[in-house]
């Protein structure tokens, strides 16, 4: 049987130092701007359908993990610019372990939302597949608990809870089209006291047929008097933030849109977070569809007129439409510069918070060797019916952090003599998928630049370009370029066209370049709702 070691992701940087996490600063994407503003978007990576919550001084952010695995990465950021990655709130394995060695692409966790509550954090999401999740802490650093299925029922998704005045909990949500052949309508059921259980069922109190279609995503909340969901409508790419309100937790909820597109380049801007500062401020986040780069999560303004939000620059409509620079929220103080870590040395024996699996964790994949430098990832079977990398879960990856940025990573290579066809690399992947391959043939060991179109509907892996090498310690280089053109897909909304240009070294000095033109789109990427 062929066999694959892992391919190492987006990307190692391995010429750049350590930094303590807290510390890191990157050297391809920095939102504060160090003169009292910040520009957007904040994360320029792939944090999908972001929420986040405030608890005394600290912010706390999610986002949509999918099939990825540790999932629900957790950031915290002093002032709402400046994030950090500090841990995943489910660690190893997503239930039930049905599959645990296959991806699940655009499955399993999606819109999580983030709560504090009685001294415990919460967050919860829906699995399209099988309903609505919750898992708990006393801190955002974990432990969490395992998994709980709140809710059961296919197609329930972007699930927000919410907790009454009066003791009661409830919990808003969507559902998918594509799962419960209803899509554009939220509904509402009520919890038991701890959370844990649905003791109602769902009511649908918003139908967004003929006004907002498509809408989904409500993040609940309460305020003098009302209560509001927060929810995007029009589709991903191309849609708005509404926003509805009632003084009946069941309705009838009125309606608003909040946040346009207007006469900015931020297209879809939508779904996200409200959040306050100790000092009194309103805040929201949220993502915009970049195509191959994922979602990427931006930061606006926000104010209350009339009891309603208005997000990003008041346009003098009701509605506001997002600022790519702002004066930075004032939250006290002044707190360093700092951005998710990216570079890493792996002088540890755990992995760094950045890095995610294709799929659940198998813990024979890797070997973290402490302070030596560097982690060993050790060769695995690929599934009988293998097509190409879209169906190997252990694939080690990290997001994208930027539009423009160099990857590097130098791999030694010992394969298994006893078994040709066992390969490792550097790959760019998504959709399609593009990269470096070193393999152990028949003729001795062979690098390949490798790309597979379309390999999300099944395409077929192509080598374009392939040398023997010598020895079996190479550096690999990935040079991502955005050209800044958009184009429209066949599915609609827009793409940055992406060039990846891939080179290799002997040396670490001397490169031969293979350039390719792509648009890997992201393997964790949203599906029709």
């Amino acid at each position: 049987m062929k066999k694959l070691t892992q391919a190492l992701g987006f990307f190692l940087f391995m010429t750049l130092p350590v930094v303590a996490q807290k510390n890191y600063v990157s050297e391809v994407w920095v939102s504060d701007q160090g003169d009292g503003t910040y520009k957007n978007p904040v994360l320029y990576a792939d944090y999908s359908d972001p929420d986040a919550c405030r608890v005394g001084d600290d912010f706390y952010m999610t986002s949509s993990s999918f099939n990825s695995l540790p999932g629900l990465q957790i950031l915290h950021s002093k002032d709402l610019v400046n994030w950090t990655l500090i841990g995943a709130a489910v660690p190893y394995a997503l239930p039930p372990i049905e599959t645990p060695e296959r991806p699940e692409h655009g499955n399993r966790v999606w819109a999580p939302c983030i709560r504090h509550h009685n001294g415990e954090f919460y967050i919860f999401w829906g699995d399209p597949d099988q309903g609505a999740f919750m898992v708990k802490a006393t801190a955002p650093q974990g432990p969490w608990t395992e998994p709980v299925l709140v809710k059961a029922g296919k197609g329930i998704i972007d699930t927000t809870p919410l907790w009454d005045e009066d003791g009661r909990v409830y919990m808003a949500h969507a559902y998918a089209g594509s799962r419960a052949g209803l899509k554009s309508v939220l509904a509402i059921c009520e919890l038991n006291a701890e959370a844990t259980q649905a003791i109602t069922p769902s009511l649908i109190v918003f139908d967004g047929h003929d006004t907002q279609p498509t809408i989904e995503g409500p993040k609940f909340h309460k305020r003098n008097g009302y209560y509001y969901m927060f929810a995007p409508g029009g589709g991903v790419a191309t849609g708005w933030q509404t926003v509805l309100r009632s003084q009946d937790i069941y309705g009838p909820y009125e309606e608003k849109i909040v946040m346009r597109q207007g006469s900015t380049t931020i297209n879809g801007p939508h779904q996200g977070a409200w959040v306050d500062t100790p000092t009194g401020e309103d805040w929201f986040l949220h993502f915009q569809d970049v195509g191959a780069y994922g979602r990427i999560v931006h930061l606006q303004p926000m104010k209350w007129v009339n009891d309603w939000p208005v997000i990003g620059k008041d346009t003098g409509k009701g509605w506001g439409e997002p600022v790519l620079t702002h004066k930075k929220p004032d939250v006290g103080k002044t707190w360093p510069i700092c951005t998710p870590q990216e570079s890493d040395e792996f002088n540890g024996y755990t992995l760094s918070p950045q890095w995610q699996w294709h799929a659940n964790i198998n813990e024979k994949w890797a070997y973290y060797a402490g302070d030596k430098g560097y982690v060993r990832l050790y060769s695995y079977p690929v599934p009988e019916d293998y097509k190409s990398l879209w169906d190997v879960p252990n694939l080690l990856l990290q997001k994208t952090p930027a539009d423009n940025f160099v990857a590097t990573t130098k791999l030694t290579f010992t394969p298994d003599k006893r078994y040709k066809g066992e390969r490792t690399g550097l790959v760019v992947m998504g959709m399609d998928y593009a990269g470096l391959m070193l393999e152990n043939t028949e003729e001795g060991l062979v690098l390949s630049q490798i790309e597979c179109m379309k390999a999300s509907r099944g395409g077929t892996e192509k080598s374009n370009e392939s040398v023997a090498l010598k020895d079996n310690t190479v550096y690999l280089k990935v040079q991502f370029t955005a050209n800044g053109d958009r184009i429209r897909e066949s599915e609609g909304g827009t793409d940055l066209l992406v060039m990846c240009e891939f080179s290799y070294s002997a040396d670490g000095k001397n490169s031969i370049n293979w350039a390719m033109l792509s648009r890997p789109k992201r393997a964790n990427g949203s599906v029709p709702k």
